[in-house]
């Protein structure tokens, strides 16, 4: 039965990397049916992220009231409701609004999930997860793709993820039941300690742990949002051709989370970072040296595939870290400093491209792998130490 539980948490987990990579996809021609600067995707994604920071931030309180179960239901319905309220938009104003549900719905349900699994599922099932987030942000930019080749119908394209996000969030209520069944098999006792955000900011290795985070969002931020952006305008692609490209990168990352499930076997959380890190080192290499479109989209691929095993393994790491009844506080806090790089990091982008151009991605991309790399070595160096 906990298998048939983790089958349907998978789903969910479809879910909410469905939305992630859309905006990304669709704004070469959605700023240029709005009239509106190219940057102004950055408000959009700021929105987005401010609700799942505050989310986040609440979600250890809101699970401890309503459980994992209800939380992922309502999660889901909200992120359905906000993706068709994209698909209706025909202003700016309009996608803002629509951006807050989206970026609330998804706070609580990542942080719950991640914590549920890490928990009571092993460091592979814990990459398999991330591996179906890897399936949403895959999929949905390849739908817009399609959407876009039609007289760049891009609220097509949101009209039809909406319509799976649909289906998600009536399954998330209708697995209820099967949460309850698992949880009087299991006899858990959900003893979550709440710990105040003053008394996590306090403590060094929190702080290295979130900067890790920071560092792997940073990343998957600038290449959804602006992943397509840079091979259009830099490139020279057209825009549904690079909505198509940049699934490269999605592949990438899912392929990479694939591979961290099996090399989870017989490799450490510490030693599939590690791997992982250094692709990306190989990726930001090839980046800066060329920008043809064949070595653009290898590079965009490679990121995608050392960084996607890194958020499931620093997840999995959490407990083991820290202790299990504080790690849904802790996971909460790592997952804000997550979403608050999500919101700052392609704010920041756009001002650098209005000022240079979209050609400052790669150098971007590396300056975001450093601070990544830097805070990974005072967490591990640091571990043994700070327990």
């Amino acid at each position: 039965m906990a298998t048939i539980l983790l089958i349907f948490i998978y789903i969910f987990y479809i879910g909410l990397g469905i939305p992630d990579s859309l905006l990304g996809s669709a704004w070469p021609a959605i700023y240029g049916e709005f009239h509106v600067p190219v940057s102004y995707a950055s408000i959009i994604s700021a929105i987005i992220s401010t609700g799942t920071v505050l989310s986040s931030l609440f979600s250890t309180r809101i699970i401890a009231k309503l459980g994992t179960a209800k939380v992922t239901a309502l999660s889901t319905s909200l992120t359905a409701i906000a993706l068709l309220g994209f698909s209706c938009s025909h202003n700016f104003l309009w996608l803002c609004l629509c951006a807050v549900p989206l970026g609330i719905g998804a706070g609580s349900i990542d942080t719950a999930l991640n914590n549920y699994v890490a928990l009571r599922y092993n460091a592979m099932q814990m990459s398999f997860l991330h591996c179906f987030y890897g399936v949403g942000v895959t999929v949905s930019p390849y739908l817009m793709s399609l959407a876009l080749s039609d007289n760049l119908n891009w609220r097509g394209g949101y009209r039809t993820v909406f319509y799976i996000q649909l289906i998600i969030a009536l399954l998330s209520f209708f697995s209820l039941p099967l949460w309850k069944k698992v949880k009087a098999t299991q006899q858990e006792d959900d003893n979550i300690c709440v710990l105040p955000l003053f008394q996590m900011i306090k403590r060094k290795k929190i702080w290295a742990s979130c900067g890790v985070f920071v560092g792997i969002s940073a990343l998957e931020s600038t290449c959804l949002i602006w992943g397509s952006t840079y091979l259009s305008d830099t490139i020279g692609l057209s825009a549904d051709m690079a909505a198509a490209l940049i699934t490269f990168y999605f592949a990438g990352m899912t392929l990479g989370r694939f591979l961290s499930g099996l090399l989870s076997l017989r490799f450490s959380d510490w030693k599939i970072i590690t791997i992982g890190e250094s692709i990306i080192l190989a990726a930001v290499c090839i980046l800066l040296l060329t920008n043809t479109v064949s070595f653009a989209v290898l590079g965009l691929f490679l990121v995608g595939l050392g960084n996607g095993p890194i958020f499931p393994n620093m997840t999995h790491l959490t407990p083991i870290l820290y202790k299990k009844e504080t790690s849904q506080s802790i996971i909460g806090i790592e997952m804000a400093f997550s979403n608050l790089s999500i919101m700052l990091t392609p704010v920041l982008f756009g001002f650098l491209s209005d000022i240079t151009g979209t050609k400052i991605f790669p150098v971007f991309m590396a300056v975001m792998f450093a601070f990544m790399a830097g805070c990974t070595i005072i967490l591990k160096t640091g571990d043994s130490r700070s327990r």
